[in-house]
């Protein structure tokens, strides 16, 4: 049973800075991408970033390009989201999601519908 915990949310000002983590159990994840996406009140669920498993590749929406950093701990199966220069609209409920790839293949990282697991969110709350 895959189990994807988020943890790290928060309040903070404008400006300031956070670190999500995801831990991921239940399976090995080595032909898995693992993502964030968020989601606001009144607002469809949106692409944040992914990573693939196998090669660390990095995949960004053009809304947090600069200011976010995805990265992945093997050791510690877990995911994380540094974000940076944080503004009032990244305020959301921020989910870990995970789905296979195959390497080497296309794949789209925004498409919410191909994730298989998805943690229970965790609440960033940014104030101007």
């Amino acid at each position: 049973q895959v189990q994807l915990v988020e943890s790290g949310g928060g309040l903070v000002q404008a400006g300031g800075s956070l670190r999500l983590s995801c831990a991921a159990s239940g399976r090995t994840f080595n032909t898995y991408a693992m993502a964030w996406f968020r989601q606001a009140p009144g607002k469809d669920r949106e692409f944040v970033s992914a990573i693939t498993w196998a090669d660390g590749a990095t995949y960004y929406s053009d809304s947090v390009k600069g200011r976010f950093a995805i990265s992945r701990d093997n050791a510690k199966t877990a995911v994380y989201l540094d974000m940076n220069s944080l503004r009032p609209e990244d305020t959301a409920l921020y989910y870990c999601a995970a789905r296979s790839v195959v390497p080497g293949a296309y794949w789209l990282p925004n498409n919410n519908l191909r994730y298989a697991y998805w943690g229970q969110g965790t609440q960033v709350t940014v104030s101007s």
